[in-house]
């Protein structure tokens, strides 16, 4: 039986292709959800062109019929707007949220099949589980939070192969299918305690030794051997987009900073650092701090001035780490994600930090950026997010590595244990 679907305006705002995804089932809009969506379209933010391209898409969709009578989609499925049981004109003075419930409990008895309300609003959902109303998430880019992919495996070889890994040597790959560029554990088979650490090539047809640690990176010497993945991956210039999640103190941030330091200051792989953290929601308005873009991004970006502090000590002429990104070395830059979209940007080093509060759309947004020459990671917490509208399976950063696992052009780590202090480890774990 065909199943009627009642769509909330953040499901829209978080996918404006929504209105395509339920196959051969009804797609029904409340008029109030119309009106919400002209309210943001003004906006200009990730929000507000999502409410645009919605917009425009309505707006094709008219030239097949009325909207009001219900319009064919291509899926087989019926796309219709409908007004709330006390006509349009009431609707004005109700919320959205009470307009959508009271849609769905006027149609459940008009209409065949179940009326089902899809909103990304956890307490609207509720609200409808307490009238009686089936309600759920939007679910079409959730990601399995149980089999998220790790990066990295355990493998078993001969003594004589773990030789030449240890000696600098790439072997032959020849078990199960795996991604390129997973990264590995490698055991000898004749004696278990003996480990190394690899990763599969890009084409996965190798297992290869990793990156040694550059001496200049003493500071951020990789403590486990999942940082060292994590280093191995920010070093490899063949590696174009690196994801990077772990829990609070793991070094997520700081080891991202450091490779970027080294590639771009050292080894002038690239033209600039690019750093970034995304405001909430993404382009968030933010000129209610006092003076320039830069005094108002200094508060914002402090987790990026303090592993500046940490990795370049007292090579800094007296400056603090907020000078650096400054103007004061064209090198080293940091930029709202609100300026990003238009853009190209080509060989640079590109730290996106918090990617869990991104939505998949503006991951995409993000990385459709990229140019020539520029590496780009992406690096966050997916059990702490702020942004009420994703959670650990619907963000961009859970989608991007789900989606990229398995591209040459990619790599990912999880990050397990913190190596900030005993201390905030502890915290991360009981609290």
């Amino acid at each position: 039986m065909k199943k009627n679907y009642i769509l909330d305006t953040n499901v829209l705002l978080h996918d404006p292709e929504a209105l395509f995804r339920f196959e051969d089932n009804s797609v029904l809009l409340p008029i109030g959800v119309i009106r919400e969506i002209d309210r943001f379209k003004r906006d200009l933010t990730e929000l507000g062109r999502s409410a645009r391209r919605v917009s425009r898409t309505l707006d094709e969709l008219r030239g097949r019929g009325k909207l009001s009578d219900g319009i064919q989609l291509d899926s087989g499925g019926m796309l219709q707007v409908v007004t709330a049981p006390d006509g349009p004109a009431n609707g004005r003075d109700r919320s959205v949220d009470q307009e959508i419930l009271d849609v769905a409990l006027r149609l459940r008895s008009t209409v065949p099949g179940p009326c089902i309300v899809v909103s990304k609003d956890i307490n609207l959902r509720i609200l409808a589980d307490a009238m009686g109303i089936p309600a759920q998430d939007y679910e079409n880019d959730r990601v399995d939070i149980n089999e998220l992919y790790l990066g990295h495996s355990e493998l078993e070889l001969p003594t004589e192969e773990m030789a030449l890994i240890a000696a600098g040597s790439m072997v032959p790959y020849r078990g199960d299918r795996r991604p390129p560029n997973e990264y590995l554990l490698l055991r000898d088979l004749t004696d278990p305690a003996h480990t190394l650490l690899g990763r599969l090539d890009p084409e996965a047809q190798n297992i290869i030794p990793l990156i040694p640690t550059p001496r200049e990176l003493a500071a951020v010497k990789p403590r486990n051997k999942e940082q060292h993945f994590a280093l191995d991956a920010l070093l490899d210039e063949r590696i174009r987009l690196v994801t990077i999640i772990g829990k609070a103190g793991t070094g997520k941030t700081l080891l991202a900073v450091a490779a970027g330091l080294y590639a771009t200051l050292e080894r002038k792989q690239y033209r600039k650092l690019l750093v970034s953290r995304p405001t909430l929601p993404m382009g968030k308005d933010i000129g209610f701090l006092p003076g320039s873009i830069e005094d108002k991004l200094n508060p914002w970006m402090q987790p990026i001035f303090d592993a500046l502090d940490l990795l370049l000590g007292d090579s800094r002429d007296g400056r603090r780490p907020a000078d650096l990104l400054d103007g004061h070395d064209p090198r080293i830059a940091i930029e709202p994600l609100t300026f990003i979209r238009g853009r190209s940007i080509h060989h640079q080093f590109m730290i996106v930090d918090e990617a869990q509060n991104l939505t998949p759309l503006e991951v995409k947004t993000i990385v459709t950026r990229v140019g020539h020459g520029t590496k780009i990671i992406l690096t966050g917490d997916i059990y702490q997010i702020d942004n009420p509208y994703v959670d650990s399976t619907s963000n961009g950063l859970s989608r991007a590595v789900n989606q990229f696992r398995w591209h040459g052009i990619a790599a990912h780590i999880s990050l397990r244990k913190g190596v900030r202090s005993e201390l905030a480890e502890l915290a991360a774990n009981i609290l």
